[in-house]
């Protein structure tokens, strides 16, 4: 890719960037939210044409018009925001696009050879689920597993270790440098500096639509990687001193407890048990940590606490008000439609000051909207901006200010950090854990086992649909809860 230019009504998303990357080569894309990675990586799949610069292939320039350009170009792409048919099944999902039809396959025979590849790569999927029953993690190996069918010769993925284990996210580490080695050109992103330092050969970071650089591995750190992205020294994990700190705290002693579940069964979509007699209590001044693979009934869980979905049996018990990080940000969180300022309103838009006598009142909707931007850094043209044109970061950041700003003594963060830059997810970590310490009580569904042993003063791990292991957090061994969260909970017993 050589000077892409691409620009959108008030922001230059990519401007002259030239990127590269070899056969056989794991190269990874890094740079902030809005950095204009998912950009660039959309303009060699098909589904933006850059305003300026040039696409070579093999060292032959080419035309990707379409997304079919590219899937003929041998280029598939695992996308952060997936691009999935609700109504349709995995497998129908799967061959959308591609030479075989369904009309050349019968539908069992279709199935059972994509379960033999989701088997060979250890993606856990039924194929003949439709896509509206699975949960977000389960989509996005949906997602993953549809590239690999495809044999992509250039494969692009982005944020794709998000809902694995750290036992999985290796046996992906092992696939990507096993078709690498077969020639296989792969462009990762990821805010996980770690995986990006385990597994790839070149880094090029991206800041403000533009080329900061490109280094090879071995020539860079941990540290010089977040830097280059964010243009300042970044720090996401405490020191000794801030560990001791969460190690000792102690939540506030009190009676009821903050949230309290008991013996909770909840229903799937599909008409299963989702849940399976769930308990669970939280205390003021208190985060318990929820670790597990998407697809184990965090979604079910989430939705039931905040009365989105009936509960089969049992009950949960909230004292005080309830504040929501939803795990879907686009189905739950936002109305991609509407403004910033619009969307920062959304609970509160009916009380004072946003409204008198049933009138809107514009000025302080505006200005409300223009400090919470401004607090947390969310970067948008204007708060005017149709949310559903932010990059998925910043909107979830818009979702973030909205909910932390209003008054709440419990908080329910399920994924909070999912696709934030590493400056964000630092921003996002101080904002929880103060909190916490002014008293509020925090449940933290998350599939990132760094952040939950970065945060929770407790961890539980949650294995299909029941808490399968709960430790505290001056306990916790990050092996021992990836067994847990695999399911293996008498090999973990033993391992202890």
């Amino acid at each position: 890719m050589r000077g892409i230019t691409k620009r959108f009504p008030g922001v230059i998303a990519n401007r002259a960037i030239d990127f590269e990357v070899k056969p056989g080569e794991i190269h990874a894309l890094l740079g902030e939210n809005g950095a204009g990675k998912t950009t660039l990586m959309n303009l060699l799949c098909g589904l933006y044409e850059p305003d300026a610069g040039e696409i070579w292939l093999k060292e032959q320039r080419v035309w990707l018009r379409s997304p079919r350009d590219a899937i003929a170009a041998g280029i598939g792409m695992v996308h952060q925001h997936f691009k999935l048919v609700e109504p349709f099944t995995v497998a129908e999902n799967i061959v959308l696009g591609s030479n075989r039809t369904l009309l050349r396959e019968a539908p069992k025979r279709l199935n059972l050879r994509l379960q033999r590849l989701a088997d060979q790569y250890g993606l856990n999927i039924d194929p003949s689920a439709q896509i509206w029953q699975l949960s977000v993690g389960e989509q996005q190996r949906v997602e993953i597993l549809k590239a690999l069918y495809r044999q992509a010769n250039i494969l692009i993925l982005d944020e794709p270790t998000a809902v694995l284990t750290p036992q999985e996210a290796q046996e992906l580490m092992a696939t990507l440098r096993m078709l690498a080695s077969q020639g296989t050109a792969i462009v990762f992103i990821s805010h996980k500096l770690n995986e990006v330092m385990a597994i790839c050969d070149r880094v090029t970071v991206l800041r403000d639509g533009q080329a900061v650089g490109t280094i090879a591995i071995q020539d860079c750190t941990e540290r010089s990687l977040a830097k280059m992205m964010v243009g300042r020294e970044v720090s996401l994990f405490r020191n000794r001193e801030d560990e001791a700190q969460t190690t000792n705290h102690k939540p506030q002693s009190a009676s009821p407890p903050a949230l309290a579940i008991k013996n909770l069964w909840v229903i799937s979509d599909r008409k299963l048990p989702a849940l399976r007699g769930l308990n669970l209590v939280i205390q003021p001044g208190e985060i318990v940590g929820l670790a597990g693979v998407d697809g184990n009934g965090q979604r079910e869980l989430e939705e039931a606490i905040v009365g989105l979905r009936a509960i089969d049996r049992g009950e949960i018990l909230l004292t005080g008000k309830l504040a929501h990080i939803p795990s879907d940000r686009y189905s739950m969180g936002i109305l991609t439609e509407f403004s910033v300022a619009e969307n920062l309103v959304l609970k509160d838009v009916q009380h004072p000051p946003f409204q008198w006598k049933g009138l809107l009142r514009i000025n302080y909707i505006l200005k409300h909207a223009t400090d919470l931007v401004q607090q947390y850094l969310i970067r948008t043209p204007s708060v005017k901006t149709q949310v559903g044109k932010l990059s998925g970061g910043n909107a979830q950041k818009v979702v973030f200010a909205r909910e932390l700003n209003r008054d709440h003594q419990v908080l329910l963060a399920a994924q909070p950090t999912r696709g934030l830059d590493i400056g964000a997810t630092e921003f996002v970590y101080a904002q929880l854990l103060a909190r916490r310490d002014a008293g509020a009580a925090i449940l933290l569904i998350s599939t990132e086992l760094d952040e939950i042993l970065s945060l929770s003063d407790r961890i539980a791990v949650l294995y299909e649909g029941e808490i399968v292991g709960e430790v505290d957090r001056a306990s916790a061994d990050i092996h021992h809860l990836g067994l847990l969260m695999a399911g293996k909970r008498e090999r973990a017993r033993d391992e202890e």
